[in-house]
């Protein structure tokens, strides 16, 4: 399962949000997203857990809390074909 996590602080490091959703179950990766060109933190990254139960148990109890000063949004991440977008249907773009 790929989850969400924003209104990440940015002191906040992919060591401790590993270990914050590790309280529910296995973490695969976990991913904080940086600005292309200065390499700031954006904000919010992404985690991977392997099972979907752990999953929607660490976005239950994690969403909401408190996290180096930040109310934390956790949700399950959409991969990018599921998003709605703007811009034409790909037939229509020339």
């Amino acid at each position: 399962m790929n989850i969400y996590v924003g209104n990440v602080s940015y002191t906040t490091t992919e060591e401790s949000l590993r270990v914050l959703f590790e309280a529910h179950g296995q973490v695969t990766s976990v991913k904080l997203i940086t600005d292309r060109e200065t390499g700031r933190p954006r904000g919010f990254g992404f985690v991977e857990m392997p099972n979907d139960e752990e999953g929607r148990a660490a976005i239950a109890a994690i969403n909401g809390q408190q996290h180096d000063g930040r109310t934390l949004n956790v949700k399950e991440a959409h991969s990018k074909e599921h998003r709605g977008g703007g811009g034409e249907p790909p037939d229509r773009r020339r």
